[in-house]
């Protein structure tokens, strides 16, 4: 058996497609990342048509790019898979 040490994670919900979860994730990135914690946006899924090109060729969503950069990061395609 390998020693393994779990990353805390915090998943944000909501019922709606407007309920602020994008708003209430950049905010979030914002503190921990203020407060030195490794903070990294992800959505597993982008249904939106607006999109943003990353530095390596793929598409993210707005808000995902907005997150990443909120939490001290490059936009990256792998945070939207």
């Amino acid at each position: 058996m390998t020693n393994r040490t779990q990353t805390p994670t915090l998943m944000i919900q909501g019922a709606t497609s407007d309920a602020g979860k994008s708003v209430l994730v950049a905010g979030l990135c914002r503190l921990f990342h203020s407060k030195g914690v490794r903070v990294a946006p992800f959505k597993p899924q982008n249904m939106a048509l607006n999109s943003a090109v990353t530095e390596d060729g793929g598409e993210i969503g707005r808000s995902q790019a907005v997150q990443a950069v909120a939490a001290g990061l490059k936009p990256h395609s792998d945070m939207n898979m």
